[in-house]
């Protein structure tokens, strides 16, 4: 058995926690593991007329290869957000240039050279860990006839089809240390601080990491806001706060009421601009009718560094264990999952099949806009 397996999309901690769970449960085995490297690109731009020249898209896994990888954060694999099902001409490797038909949006579906790689090398099973992009053409392979395992990944929590995915406790818990952090400048000042974190659809992030750190106010994703209510709420809760300053958490894919979310950057091969910078607009906004200085600090990619915790190292592990367990037993077509605080396998394309957001109406006070646990009991461990 040869199993293909790569990382796609942004990184988190707890990826190489599973890359070497996934290696070592199958050189018990006897199996060989295939990484790709950087995610889609790595077969995309493996040619199988030059398998010599290729080499430096793969990456060979084997038990010493993997031994001390789970002492760090990020993916020894790297990852990008390429997808081979929806690729720009230019984008292309040389080698694949003119081999596609465009479709009306001028892309083309590199697909074919995938299954050729696919085949070429050998691989029987691919294992895919990566958020919904990722595991979307993961699912679009296994239309295709490969079989296939799915890995959800991501700090926002938003795979839809299962209630944990890897990253998400050590952004959580990330979060909370910096907002706490931030305390002593935001006293020290009597200011208000905005801390932006990230969440581009679902505010479950900045929910629970609000929840924990006990902010004054939480701006999430799902709800527009109302700056000039904020402003008076906030205003309110520094004035009762004896040390006179107040703490405002906002996803990055909030927007006030009427607005839109906010980007920045020239916009990638697929469309997409970059989210961010709400929290600057909300601080200014806040400080012109509140009239008091705020402190604005996006925590970005400070969410997803270094290495995991506890619970993502746990579930990164059982995760990688567990793919490969069922993969043993003959199945694929998979992706695992946490379902009601237990491991489970969910069909593959489940994660197509919807959108994972935060239950407001249970978890969240839009009017107070704060979290609010309506009820504890029969929860799972994060709620969801």
């Amino acid at each position: 058995m040869r199993l293909g397996i790569l990382t796609g999309g942004g990184d988190v901690p707890g990826l190489n926690p599973c890359i070497k769970a996934v290696t070592r449960r199958a050189g018990e085995l006897g199996w060989e593991v295939i990484g790709f490297r950087r995610g889609w690109s790595g077969p995309l731009y493996y040619n199988p007329d030059d398998p010599d020249g290729s080499e430096q898209h793969l990456m060979r896994l084997d038990r010493e290869v993997v031994r001390t990888i789970d002492r760090e954060g990020g993916t020894v694999l790297h990852t990008t957000r390429i997808d081979p099902y929806w690729m720009l001409e230019e984008n292309l490797p040389d080698f694949l240039k003119g081999r596609f038909k465009p479709s009306e949006k001028g892309t083309v579906d590199a697909t074919p050279h995938i299954l050729r790689v696919i085949e070429h090398l050998g691989i029987d099973v691919m294992v895919c860990i990566g958020g919904d992009g990722t595991l979307a053409y993961a699912a679009h392979l296994g239309e295709q006839g490969v079989k296939t395992v799915s890995i959800p990944k991501t700090m926002d929590n938003d795979v839809h089809g299962t209630d944990y995915c890897i990253g998400f406790s050590t952004a959580v818990s990330r979060s909370v240390e910096y907002i706490n952090a931030l305390r002593t400048s935001t006293g020290s000042h009597e200011r208000i601080a905005v801390v932006e974190l990230f969440g581009r659809h679902s505010g479950e992030t900045a929910l629970i990491a609000s929840y924990l750190a006990d902010v004054d106010r939480a701006i999430i994703a799902e709800v527009p806001f109302d700056p000039a209510r904020l402003a008076d709420l906030v205003a309110a809760d520094r004035m009762e706060n004896p040390a006179r300053y107040a703490m405002v958490v906002v996803s990055e894919g909030a927007r006030m009421e009427g607005g839109e979310r906010q980007h920045y950057g020239e916009a990638d091969e697929y469309g997409r601009k970059r989210l961010g910078g709400i929290g600057q607009i909300l601080g200014a906004e806040l400080t012109r009718l509140t009239g008091i200085d705020t402190i604005n600090q996006s925590l970005a990619y400070l969410m997803r560094a270094g290495a995991p915790d506890a619970l993502d190292r746990m579930v990164a592990k059982s995760f990688g264990t567990m793919a490969v367990q069922e993969i043993a037993e003959g199945r694929s077509g998979f992706m695992t999952a946490l379902r009601d605080g237990q491991y489970a396998t969910v069909p593959a394309s489940l994660c197509t099949e919807g959108k994972k957001r935060v239950d407001v109406a249970a978890f969240y006070d839009a009017e107070s806009y704060r979290p609010r646990i309506a009820k504890v009991l029969g929860n799972p461990m994060f709620f969801y």
